[in-house]
């Protein structure tokens, strides 16, 4: 069975940091860079011709910079997942760019072993921000989020106990089997409260669980 090519679409402003990324993710046997972009505008014409899975994008480029861009894509539908890159780990605007619907972020001097398994992580949706990269960003993003009384978001009532239970775990930055482990369940029946979370939450991934539960005070 072939495996299928991961496309990629390469937004910088640095017309020498794409060539590089580009060398690399081209000599993977399962990815291509189908489209290169030098602003955010750009990334949307872009993906109003080609179809994508993964941008691979730059935060501070002109005319449109990669978090409006992110968020005018994730409102035009777009399937494809969006990975920051960031020379300032965790900066806010990664945070701002979370937000608006990034799948994850990467620093541009992570070694090319990360990046490369980064983009094919967020390429299929499943654990997009590794537990440590998340227990980083709720160290930066908890503190500045506004107060919420927890448990007062009228969403949360469509959960079942044991879904807002690994909601609760996803926010803590848990592994799937992590969250088998403590909630003494299998993994497969994680995946499975997972999918219902996202579904019924309208998040685009794990990142977007991660947010909400502490947007709403779940976890405090």
């Amino acid at each position: 069975m072939t495996t299928p090519i991961l496309r990629v679409l390469l937004a910088d402003d640095q017309s020498l940091v794409r060539s590089g990324f580009q060398m690399l993710i081209e000599a993977e046997d399962d990815m291509e860079v189908v489209a290169t972009a030098s602003n955010g505008q750009e990334v949307l014409d872009q993906l109003a011709t080609q179809q994508v899975d993964v941008v691979l994008m730059d935060i501070r480029m002109p005319v449109m910079d990669g978090v409006e861009a992110t968020r005018r894509l994730v409102q035009q539908g777009s399937s494809a997942k969006v990975l920051v890159l960031t020379t300032f780990d965790l900066d806010e605007y990664v945070f701002a760019a979370l937000k608006a619907g990034a799948s994850g972020f990467m620093l541009k001097d992570a070694r090319p072993a990360e990046l490369l398994n980064a983009i094919r992580t967020v390429a299929c949706g499943d654990g997009v921000l590794a537990p440590s990269a998340t227990r980083r960003l709720l160290e930066h993003v908890v503190p500045i989020l506004p107060a919420a009384p927890g448990g007062s978001d009228p969403r949360l009532e469509q959960l079942t106990d044991r879904e807002r239970e690994v909601l609760v775990e996803i926010a803590h930055g848990a592994t799937n089997a992590e969250i088998a482990s403590t909630l003494y369940m299998a993994e497969g029946t994680v995946k499975t409260h997972i999918g219902r979370l996202l579904a019924k939450l309208r998040a685009r991934d794990r990142v977007g669980l991660v947010l909400f539960a502490h947007e709403v005070g779940l976890t405090r």
